[in-house]
């Protein structure tokens, strides 16, 4: 039996690979990490039998796979430009690979090229799937339940505290003239972390002491958003007692959480405009309500006053004066009114109250 180095082993199988495969190929997988060095990026591509109650099954296959510096910036570049987001560590991508077998490291892949509309579908398959498991759950509608105070004014806002959008959001409600008070939760707003670092936001907001939460992301690149399509996060803004507003800057498609939302805008900027357009409106409203009020008023009060000069005519149609300028008299007793003949006696002395006096009178049959 021919014997052969370990070094002789290993040409022989790299000739037989690059005679007996082709240059490159297209292969769908999953990313199941992500790392640069050097200028360089090396990843994990696995692919998993399935899943079982959400959960992978297990793992079919795993390959090292790298794409060198000179190809690295173009692909990504690339992929970013038409996803709108960074390639990261969970996503579903089909790649164009080169096979290479190394001596010392062994089988491994150099991509070449990816194809952006496969992860952009499967991204959208995810998000279907969100939707429809929001849907289910009875959570995709749930803050359309919940009504806005008439006036808006206590704002609990979740952002990254040194976005540009922030600051635009913030001087915007600052400069409208009313008293808006606002309080800023931190957050990461992209990113692997983001959905648990907007969920613990979240926690923090004591609901009795805002009007509404807002969550604004601005001032950068539309990239790595992915986030905003996470269940757990969607689900626990869908269970807010308070209504939530987003701005959170897409450029592309909304995200799952704007479809949850009470509110959805395009940018914190659109946030803060709507809030003080909302005011504007309560506040006419309230002057047209003064308005009303004041005429209301003004007709009780003409009202009023009439009745109070009928009421004078009558009174002065009834002053004794003006019975006794017709010619009447009116006789008294001891000071009480003699309303009868009856009440009088030979001798009586009575008293007769004319117009310009009185006159004491004896009664003599």
């Amino acid at each position: 039996m021919a014997t052969l180095t370990l070094t002789e082993l290993c040409s022989l199988i790299g000739e037989a690979l690059d005679s007996s495969l082709d240059a490159s190929y297209w292969v769908k997988a999953e990313i199941s990490s992500l790392s640069e060095k050097g200028g360089h990026m090396y990843l994990e591509l696995v692919e998993s039998s399935g899943s079982t109650a959400g959960k992978p099954s297990g793992t079919t296959a795993k390959m090292r796979a790298t794409c060198w510096a000179g190809t690295k910036e173009m692909l990504l570049a690339y992929f970013e430009s038409e996803t709108g987001q960074s390639l990261q560590a969970g996503m579903s991508v089909l790649v164009e690979a080169e096979i290479q077998f190394h001596s010392v490291y062994g089988l491994s892949l150099s991509i070449v090229g990816i194809d952006p509309s496969y992860t952009l579908g499967d991204i959208a398959r995810q998000r279907q799937k969100t939707i429809a498991q929001l849907q289910a759950d009875g959570l995709l509608d749930a803050q359309q339940l919940l009504t806005l105070p008439t006036i808006v004014r206590k704002i609990a806002v979740i952002s990254s505290p040194n976005a540009a959008g922030y600051e635009d959001f913030k001087h915007q409600l600052e400069n409208s003239g009313y008293a808006f008070q606002t309080q800023l939760f931190g957050a990461t707003m992209q990113g692997e972390n983001a959905a648990l670092s907007i969920i613990a936001a979240l926690e923090e907001i004591n609901a009795a002491h805002f009007d509404c939460i807002a969550i604004i992301r601005g001032g950068g690149a539309t990239t790595d958003l992915s986030c905003f399509d996470d269940y757990t996060l969607c689900a626990v803004c869908a269970q807010s007692e308070l209504p939530i507003l987003t701005g959170i800057g897409h450029t592309r498609d909304i995200s799952v959480l704007d479809l949850v939302a009470h509110l959805s805008l395009k940018t914190p900027t659109a946030v803060a405009e709507w809030l003080i357009h909302r005011m504007d409106d309560q506040m006419g409203h309230i002057a047209d309500l003064l308005v009303r009020l004041h005429r209301s008023a003004e007709r009780q009060i003409l009202i009023r006053q009439h009745k109070v000069e009928l009421l004078e005519q009558r009174l002065a149609a009834c002053n004794p004066e003006r019975i006794y300028r017709m010619g009447y008299s009116l006789l008294t007793k001891d000071g009480k009114v003699i309303r009868s003949v009856a009440d009088l006696h030979p001798g009586d002395n009575v008293t007769s109250h004319l117009s310009d006096g009185s006159v004491d009178l004896r009664v003599h049959g």
